[in-house]
């Protein structure tokens, strides 16, 4: 099969189109014929060699955790999905064929809905498993308000919506460009940087419950004060998480408590409650720009490659 691939750590430049191993469903897993595969930070991270410490990948590694497609094969003990099925889903983490790919092994997923389209269902998984990880963790509920910090990536505008199916109040920080796209998505937008907590006041004026940081940008101390304390704040993108007494979540091998969000989003996309905002849809020969374009940090929603 054709895949994007790379041997070694690197810059975007090590990424090539180039025969491949082809993967095959194991037992609980189906084996999709990809459409469309998301881009996220960890890929680049990855690819870089950032989280060698932490998450060391086989050579050759075919980036893409998430994916969408068409079901081709289905492993030992699957039920409830046939070949034929439009699904989207999760890519074993500790594997090492991904969803960059003419072919990629789900272990998680989902019936794609109806009104997504095959790249905007392949951007998703990831970013709900996340979502869903997250929420869980901060104990989000019902009356609650919710800040996220760097509200207009992937991760924010898919937390964002599912916070606000639950019930939650969500106010996102995001350069004033984005505000406008933040308020389609019933956020209320506020602008980011120092003086955060005065320019929260009147539009929280009974404080801010829980706080994601979805941004990384050394802001944990101000937010921990703003939030009431480091149990009420957890973030995907400060490696100095500890320091502040902050969790970090990240994805781990095997089953993430993420993973029940996938049917539930998919039944908020059919109410027509659930969009995946795309910002760009790269072909597979283009998928060094896709990375580079992801490690701007400057995404207003998902950065996807579609696969022919």
């Amino acid at each position: 099969m054709f895949a994007v691939q790379y041997h070694r750590y690197g810059g975007s430049e090590v990424l090539r189109v180039e025969e491949a191993v082809e993967p095959h469903a194991g037992p609980g897993q189906v084996r999709i014929a990809v459409r469309a595969t998301g881009v996220t930070p960890a890929d680049w991270y990855l690819r870089s060699g950032m989280l060698r410490s932490v998450a060391t990948v086989g050579f050759p590694h075919i980036p893409g955790m998430d994916a969408a497609g068409i079901v081709d094969e289905v492993g030992e003990g699957v039920t409830g999905t046939a070949v034929g099925d439009a699904v989207f889903g999760l890519v074993p983490f500790a594997d090492l064929g991904g969803g960059a790919a003419q072919y990629a092994v789900l272990e998680a997923w989902a019936p794609k809905p109806r009104s997504w389209s095959f790249e905007e269902a392949g951007g998703a998984a990831g970013n709900i498993d996340t979502a869903t990880r997250v929420l869980e963790a901060l104990a989000a509920a019902e009356g609650m308000t919710l800040l996220i910090e760097g509200a207009a990536g992937g991760v924010g505008t898919m937390t964002a919506q599912l916070a606000r199916a639950r019930g939650l109040t969500v106010i996102g920080t995001a350069s004033e460009g984005n505000h406008g796209f933040l308020q389609q998505l019933g956020v209320i937008p506020v602008t980011y940087g120092a003086g955060l907590a005065d320019r929260l006041a009147p539009l929280a004026p009974h404080g801010v419950d829980v706080v994601l940081d979805a941004a990384g940008k050394g802001s944990l101390a101000e937010l921990v004060a703003i939030a009431g304390g480091p149990h009420r704040v957890v973030t995907i993108a400060d490696f100095d998480a500890d320091r502040h007494g902050v969790r970090y979540s990240r994805s781990e091998a095997g089953q993430s408590p993420g993973w029940a969000g996938l049917p539930r989003a998919a039944d908020l996309a059919d109410q027509g409650r659930l969009t995946v905002p795309l910002h760009a849809v790269f072909p597979l020969e283009e998928a060094a720009a896709a990375h580079d374009m992801s490690a701007t940090g400057h995404a207003r929603g998902k950065i996807v490659i579609s696969v022919p």
